[in-house]
């Protein structure tokens, strides 16, 4: 069979392996220490762990209803409304999904089509710009600069234009560290409030906030909350990456769209996970302690780079911290991180992956939700060269 017709009309030429693919490997291959990839190396709470081997043993084994357990979908509501004073309905509103990448794909696969246009602010987390090109739309760009990485918002407005479907927005925001303030969000309401553009809010982060900042979702905003799709993850929060599950809320016009679609890609998500996470949710200290949690963690990677030739800011939320490298080399990021996986056994994410044109910032992304252990020996590698 001939396949190049095939592949010369494929939907996504120029996807390559993402950049978290070929570090890992080139992690394992080195036997490096991986702070590249943010997932922890530290297990779960075991109280967690037995609460999904209980509703296993309980018979919790077959499918799940398609919008999620309704059990967990209340703790959804309750923890939106206790946090951001807004209620979502469980049965019509909140959506159960494999991770918060479905929510997101899914998002943009309901609303997304031939010629639209998709505002996208960079550097930004890569699931992004394959879904809106997947299904026909225009990723427009907002490049952010480094090291404040903080949005311009009369520059953002002059991208809107007729064609604009959708904005999507990250905060906290990987890979930068920063967060969206309320005066941000004011800006963002603002300029979409005459318009009928959609906004996804991805919030995979938004218990990992720091310095007693606050969380400023979209879901606490009038305006912002009837136009968003806000996706967040239990995997992010709670240790488990590879359980994949997360959620989207929604309003119920924009929910039902989104459920069309959620129903033929996956159906439904992990059962006896979701029965366990409807019981875990019930102590709201299991996610409101980790910003000290992973604060604790933040300032003592910090601290022990400090005699380092790193410069850095303090990443305001996130489990990621940018090192900037520029007094020890001006090669470009890709380059320094490989050697650095190669040399000196220490796995980065090269932030040029992340920007429009690959442009390069001299940073690198390190993930310290690690034991304390493996932060040590990431540290005594840093502060050698």
């Amino acid at each position: 069979m001939d396949y190049r017709p095939l592949l010369n009309a494929s939907k996504l030429p120029d996807v390559k392996t993402t950049i978290f693919t070929t570090v890992g490997n080139l992690a394992k291959e080195h036997n490096a220490i991986d702070l590249s990839q943010g997932f922890p190396n530290f297990e779960a709470e075991e109280e967690l762990k037995s609460l999904v081997t209980k509703a296993m043993r309980e018979g919790h084994n077959q499918y799940a209803p398609m919008q999620g357990y309704y059990g967990l979908r209340e703790q959804i509501s309750e923890k939106i409304e206790s946090l951001h004073n807004r209620k979502y309905h469980p049965e019509s509103e909140i959506t159960v999904t494999v991770g918060a990448t479905e929510a997101i794909f899914t998002a943009i696969t309901a609303f997304v089509g031939k010629g639209d246009e998709v505002i996208v602010i960079k550097p930004a987390y890569d699931c992004y710009e394959p879904a809106i090109i997947v299904n026909g739309g225009k990723p427009v760009y907002v490049q952010l600069d480094a090291p404040n990485f903080k949005i311009d918002w009369t520059a953002f407005q002059r991208k809107i234009t007729d064609k604009t479907k959708m904005v999507i927005i990250n905060t906290p925001h990987n890979p930068s560290g920063t967060i969206l303030s309320k005066w941000d969000m004011e800006q963002l309401e603002a300029i979409l409030k005459p318009t009928n553009i959609i906004l996804l809010s991805d919030e995979v982060y938004e218990h990992i906030i720091f310095d007693e900042q606050t969380h400023e979702s979209a879901s606490r905003f009038p305006d912002l909350a009837q136009r968003s799709f806000v996706c967040a993850s239990f995997g992010k929060t709670f240790h488990v990456t590879g359980w994949k599950i997360g959620y989207c809320a929604a309003p119920s016009e924009l929910m039902a769209e989104f459920r069309k679609v959620h129903q033929f890609a996956v159906f439904c998500v992990d059962h006896p996970v979701q029965r366990a996470l409807a019981e875990y949710l019930k102590n709201p200290s299991h996610y409101l302690d980790l910003n000290n949690f992973y604060q604790e963690k933040r300032d003592f990677f910090l601290n022990g780079i400090k005699s380092s030739k790193f410069k850095f800011k303090p990443t305001q939320g996130t489990y990621f911290q940018l090192l900037d490298y520029t007094n020890i080399s001006l090669e470009e990021d890709e380059v320094i991180g490989k050697r650095l996986i190669t040399q000196n056994s220490l796995a980065s994410i090269p932030i040029s992956s992340f920007n429009v044109n690959n442009r390069n910032d001299y940073m690198l992304r390190f993930c310290f939700a690690k034991k304390q252990e493996t932060l040590e020996q990431a540290i005594e590698i840093l502060c050698s060269l």
